[in-house]
């Protein structure tokens, strides 16, 4: 039951809509509390949730009998925290990473289907949206240093 808990944050993925964006929006305020730190203290942090993302999907689909249950919500948590990690917390930054990593995640684009199809267990569900996360944040930079 914890493991569920934890993986569908609170129960939130077991909403009848829009449960990767309701993970998302987790990932709100854990960048507000990251984002005060040093970058290597950020890193860091963004590795052990990692980590600890890939052991509670992985536990939670094979609880749920299913490869990616939607429920799991915790690799879209992660994956918005790649997607902001090093940039300051402003309200471009929120929303913009927000709204790009969303886009990412549903269309996924070159190899990320491929990681979540060819990855076994929690890998495939969290480092695709790790990779999505990544390609947000290039996404976000490049907006940031073009805008000035």
């Amino acid at each position: 039951m914890v493991i569920k808990f934890l993986a569908s944050g609170a129960f939130l993925g077991c909403l009848p809509f829009a449960p990767g964006t309701f993970g998302t929006l987790w990932g709100v305020p854990i960048f507000y509390g990251l984002s005060r730190y040093r970058p290597e203290v950020q890193a860091g942090a963004l590795v052990l949730f990692i980590l600890a993302a890939v052991f509670l999907s992985g536990r939670a689909a094979r609880a749920w009998g299913q490869k990616d249950p939607s429920r799991v919500v915790v690799d879209e948590t992660v994956g918005y925290l790649a997607s902001t990690c090093w940039l300051p917390f402003t309200g471009f930054t929120v929303v913009g990473a927000f709204f790009i990593f969303r886009i990412m995640d549903i269309f996924k684009p070159f190899p990320i289907r491929k990681i979540d199809r060819e990855l076994p267990g929690g890998w495939g569900i969290v480092l695709d949206d790790v990779l999505a996360g990544i390609y947000t944040n290039v996404l976000v930079r490049l907006i940031m240093f073009l805008s000035g």
